[in-house]
């Protein structure tokens, strides 16, 4: 049976408003988000919609810092971030972790080898360029699909020589494909396979599902996705439920 992560931005400017929760709020978010169904819960403080600005350090940690301080270590935690030293911070405050990177260690450096170090399980997602970049990055020569395989042959050495045994893939819906390229990586998921890793996928609310994200969930589900990250745990819950049926 498929997992599911929920989303808890601690953000004012993430891209799906509901999402969006203050630190002090945090604690009755995600208690209400377990009852529904959650398996993880996948914090975070930097919003990557298109067009988002850059967030330091700082206010990235000023952001989670209320909320992993107080964290009941038997919630499983995911933490959304590209930086090692947040990493570093989350891990002392909670103990081990998911870390949700959305650059797969491309933004940072220190990142894969402090994940090894920790013995973290870490979720690679695919991307190119940033916020204000990815949308004109969508041009794929030889295909989206072997452009994903490509780059998680490659991720995986990497992983390998950081010392990190527990990683997921994210094909990263949205972040420099276009519509089209979405749909085409859903329907032919069984290609990322090969990897023999748990296949994570977020298509909660992004442009290219037009409002009906359950749409994109099944489809995922339908070709072997194994995590669904989503905003709405409810829903996912009946769509995991029908497609297993």
């Amino acid at each position: 049976m498929a997992k599911i992560m929920a989303v808890v931005n601690l953000t004012p400017d993430s891209f799906f408003a509901p999402s969006r929760v203050r630190a002090r709020e945090a604690g009755e978010r995600v208690r209400a988000l377990l009852d529904a169904g959650a398996d993880v819960i996948d914090l975070g403080a930097v919003s990557t919609r298109p067009g988002a600005a850059p967030v330091s350090l700082w206010a990235e940690w000023r952001r989670l810092a209320p909320a992993v301080r107080v964290w009941d270590r038997a919630v499983p935690l995911s933490v959304d971030t590209t930086r090692a030293e947040i990493v570093r911070r989350v891990h002392a405050c909670t103990g081990p972790f998911w870390v949700n990177d959305i650059s797969a260690g491309e933004d940072d450096p220190a990142m894969l080898e402090t994940v090894g170090r920790l013995g973290l399980t870490y979720v690679a997602m695919h991307k190119r360029g940033g916020p204000q970049t990815m949308d004109a990055q969508t041009d794929y020569p030889d295909g989206v699909v072997p452009a994903l395989v490509a780059y998680f042959t490659e991720f995986a050495r990497k992983a390998g020589r950081a010392g990190i045994r527990d990683w997921i893939l994210d094909p990263g819906l949205g972040f420099a494909k276009t519509a089209a390229q979405n749909w085409e990586i859903l329907e032919k998921l069984e290609a990322l396979r090969i990897f023999g890793r748990p296949i994570l996928i977020g298509a909660a609310d992004k442009r290219f599902t037009g409002g009906d994200t359950e749409k994109a969930n099944r489809l995922a589900l339908e070709h072997g996705a194994d995590i669904l990250r989503v905003h709405d745990v409810p829903a996912a819950v009946r769509t995991i439920l029908q497609t297993a049926a």
